[in-house]
């Protein structure tokens, strides 16, 4: 799980930081607010990384992608974006979960077999 739910958040980094650039052209927004925001956001996905099977983790990495999509009020295209990225989000920790059962399930088969006898040559 951790691997596929990493590699979602990597990739919402690099949206974050695109949609600070394209956000910046906004007259309304401040430049200094919108970066503050986007950088926020971008370290909690890189720090969410190395939260995601922890406690609480996968439930913060929901809260971020509630708060991407609501950022499509302020850049329309994000409201897309974040639908698809949730969407990946949810992908990730529901087959994520499921690689690691099997991945469990693989590794308690191989215990009960015992260890492998050394070829006789």
């Amino acid at each position: 799980m951790r691997t596929l739910c990493s590699s979602t958040l990597i990739g919402e980094f690099f949206v974050i930081g695109f949609a600070g650039l394209v956000a910046m052209k906004d007259d309304t927004l401040a430049t200094s607010t919108v970066w503050w925001v986007c950088g926020v956001a971008m370290v909690f996905s890189v720090l969410l990384c190395g939260m995601v099977t922890r406690p609480g983790g996968v439930q913060l990495g929901w809260a971020l992608q509630i708060g991407l999509i609501a950022s499509g009020f302020f850049v329309p295209v994000i409201f897309f974006l974040g639908a698809a990225f949730a969407a990946l989000w949810w992908a990730s920790v529901h087959y994520g979960r499921k690689v690691d059962e099997v991945k469990a399930r693989w590794a308690a088969s191989q215990a009960a077999q015992g260890p492998a006898e050394p070829d006789a040559a």
